[in-house]
């Protein structure tokens, strides 16, 4: 069991205790005081769990993120001065820059996102944490360089306050865009939540998608299909989605794979890796199904056998032809997803003893342990980064900007995805129409699914690996 399984299994032991508990209460609030109290009592309970206490938050706001930074930073010291950011040295305009410090919530940031607003004359930042956060936290000001040796950049809570002096840590950020660039996606809508504003921009991008991604495909059982059909079904439209979407950014059809594998296989591929694993869900043991749209041969086309041999076969040809000079793939560990680990590890396996290789690779997370929420806050947005409790890990932070027109690009291209289309089930959206007025959380305007909020950002933010 995975520690993101372990935490969810967790929360949901609590949350059934919390509920007998509360139902007994009622019940003696029924007997001792009104029959009728009990359920008005509980309706109000419902709504103030649905707004201000539903998030899968696996730690406490009152912990402190605990980073350790690459060596290769530049640290600088700043101040901040009556809510204006001073800093003495100099820094590079592109660099990816982030700000510690410590942030603790008012009473209203228990019931309304805290959030730190980041002002640089008219273009305004928000950059948002967890109700009652108290403890020290990262932002993320990568772009803000020129504004802050300007002594232009103010910062001031929302629902929080700034406290104790603060650190600025500073990384040179290559510029990608005149790199080839390979983006290898688990699974269609991976690549594009995590980079399409990188892999967009730059000259020479290919992207990879490793599974079809045809499971839990309840939304294609309602039009009257049978869970098998509905299964394929999905995946075909999956698989069209990986190699049609990408030409919205300029990507040449002929730098669009899908590989075919089966969605949530890859694990059980791994550990067995001349065995075939089969779909879960679509009866399915052959994988060119799925493969018919690529642009040229690859070795596993020969059986169409889903074992991780094949895969690893198919990730060699690919990096031998398109000699990516980046890779971005999955961070294996702050995306704790069963796929997106083995994804990691695909290609790290297949990279071993091979003519090529890459000169930089960057990890992304679509996913977290911790925080079902993060990125928090709005669509359009800064990303800050995420909550990080082991500072055993070294890492560096590579954060891109994306302008607005560049974000619309990609919230466009989230849209043609067939799997963030349907509408949310009834419940959620209750919920988040509660969130909406009660706890003040405004809807994203691309779209209902969360990573139209979660992903379409003022930054996209990757780890070097």
């Amino acid at each position: 069991m995975s520690r993101k399984q372990q935490l969810l299994k967790r929360h949901r032991r609590n949350k059934r205790i919390g509920v007998l508990i509360g139902l007994v209460l009622l019940v003696v609030i029924g007997v001792c005081v009104a029959w009728w109290l009990p359920f008005v009592l509980g309706v109000l309970a419902w709504v103030a769990h649905e707004a201000w206490f539903a998030d899968h938050l696996f730690y406490a706001p009152g912990e402190d993120y605990q980073y350790r930074f690459s060596a290769d930073a530049q640290r600088t010291d700043v101040r901040l001065e009556g809510g204006r950011l001073r800093v003495d040295s100099p820094l590079e305009a592109e660099a990816t820059l982030v700000l510690a410090i410590k942030v603790k919530s008012g009473w209203l940031g228990r019931f309304l996102d805290p959030a730190v607003e980041i002002v640089d004359g008219d273009r305004r930042d928000r950059q948002t944490f967890e109700r009652g956060v108290n403890g020290l936290r990262y932002l993320n000001l990568s772009g803000l360089a020129p504004a802050l040796m300007a002594g232009e950049l103010r910062l001031r809570g929302r629902f929080c306050s700034l406290q104790g002096a603060p650190g600025l840590w500073a990384w040179t950020t290559p510029d990608y865009s005149k790199q080839r660039v390979m983006v290898i996606a688990p699974h269609a809508d991976d690549a594009e939540l995590a980079a399409f504003g990188l892999y967009s921009q730059a000259e020479n991008p290919w992207i990879v998608t490793l599974t079809a991604g045809e499971i839990e495909a309840e939304h294609y059982q309602h039009m009257g299909l049978d869970p098998v059909e509905a299964a394929r079904i999905k995946g075909r439209l999956r698989a069209w989605d990986s190699i049609a979407v990408p030409r919205w950014a300029g990507v040449p059809q002929a730098h669009c794979v899908q590989l075919g594998y089966f969605c949530l296989q890859l694990p059980a591929m791994r550990a067995a890796p001349d065995q075939p694993i089969a779909s879960r869900e679509a009866d399915l043991s052959d994988i060119r199904l799925f493969r018919q749209l690529n642009p040229f041969p690859l070795p596993a086309d020969l059986d169409g056998q889903p074992t991780w041999n094949n895969l690893l076969a198919d990730l060699r040809q690919l990096l031998l032809s398109a000699r990516p000079e980046v890779i971005v793939l999955p961070h294996p560990l702050l995306d704790p997803h069963p796929d997106h680990i083995c994804a990691q590890q695909a290609v790290i396996e297949a990279l071993q003893g091979l003519a090529w290789q890459p000169t930089t690779v960057l990890g992304y997370a679509n996913h977290l342990h911790d925080n079902d929420r993060w990125p928090m806050g709005d669509a359009g947005a800064g990303i800050a980064l995420p909550p990080l409790f082991d500072d055993t890990l070294e890492l560096r932070p590579c954060s891109l900007p994306l302008s607005l027109a560049q974000q619309r690009d990609k919230a466009m291209a989230l849209g043609m995805m067939h799997d963030l289309q349907p509408a949310p089930p009834f419940k959620r959206r209750v919920r988040r129409w509660l969130q909406r007025v009660l706890a003040g959380r405004a809807p994203s305007p691309y779209g209902e699914n969360e990573f139209f909020r979660k992903a379409v950002r003022r930054h996209e933010l990757f780890w070097h690996l």
